[in-house]
Formats: C-alpha cells, structure tokens, sequence
C-alpha cells in the first residue's frame, strides 16, 4: 500500500510533508514525514473535503461500466462500485462485471497462467461496449460473471 497511499495522499493532502515529493518510500513508523505515521482523522478540513470530492459515493451521472477480477483480494467485490451506484438507485447507468479468474492486476498472469486470466482484453471489449452505449445507445448486457473459457487466449 505504500505507494498508492503516498501518490494519494500527496495529490489529497500535499501539506502533510511539506516540499517532499510524495513522501518518504517505505520509511519505518516514527520516522518524520512517514506516511506509515499518517493519521487522517487528525488532518485539517480542507483535506476530508478534498477526499470527498473523490469518494465512491455511487451518484454517477454517466454510463459507467466496472471490471472486477473474482481474485481481486485488494478490493473485494462486495465492497466496491456496484454496492453504492445501487444504494443511489443510479443502477440503469452502471453495468458491474466480474472477470472469472481475474485479479487487481494482471502482473501475475505469466506467471499462473493456468489459474489466472488477463484483463487488459476485457478493458478493451468494455471499452469498445462504453463507445456504443454512449454513440448509439446500445446498452450492454447487465451485471454478470464473465466466465473464463477453457481455450482463452492472453490477448
């Protein structure tokens, strides 16, 4: 975590440290300007209004289509976008896939590849079904499990 936390917390909270560019990389606690020491609740204001410009609050206002690895143990499903876009009763602008197989990234993919499947193709078929939905307003299909075939192919 401590790089995503230190790219976040610079742009979110770029006072915490000062001129240091994005903290100090994997520094022990108690060490100044640590990230590991970064306490959230004890920031000022302007930081918790900053976070909540960005938070997942599930009131999209455009079609948005999610991808999310069933192996994704950094986010796991049932915490994530498709839980607060339904809370907002904004789920008609939202479709939530779940790559079978799929992980947060696909950095170890070469390395399993008989377990774990890539989502770059599946970024690039959402992607292409995002252009439809919003060009032609042919909607995709609603929220499913993209199931992993058996003669799937990293491409």
């Amino acid at each position: 975590w401590d790089l995503t936390q230190r790219i976040y917390r610079e742009e979110l909270d770029p006072g915490f440290d000062g001129a240091t560019e994005a903290g100090k990389p994997f520094c022990a606690p108690g060490t100044p300007a640590c990230d590991a020491d970064y306490a959230y609740a004890e920031r000022p204001d302007e930081v918790r209004d900053a976070v909540a410009k960005i938070a997942l609050t599930g009131r999209i206002g455009k079609p948005l289509i999610s991808l999310h690895g069933t192996l994704d143990v950094l986010l796991p499903i049932s915490r994530t976008s498709d839980t607060y876009v339904r809370q907002q009763g904004r789920g008609a602008l939202h479709r939530h896939y779940r790559v079978e197989g799929g992980t947060h990234v696909d950095s170890l993919v070469d390395a399993f590849p008989d377990r774990l499947r890539p989502l770059v193709p599946c970024h690039r078929s959402a992607a292409a079904a995002l252009e439809r939905w919003l060009d032609d307003g042919r909607r995709p299909p609603s929220r499913r499990t993209l199931r992993l075939s058996a003669d799937a192919t990293p491409t």
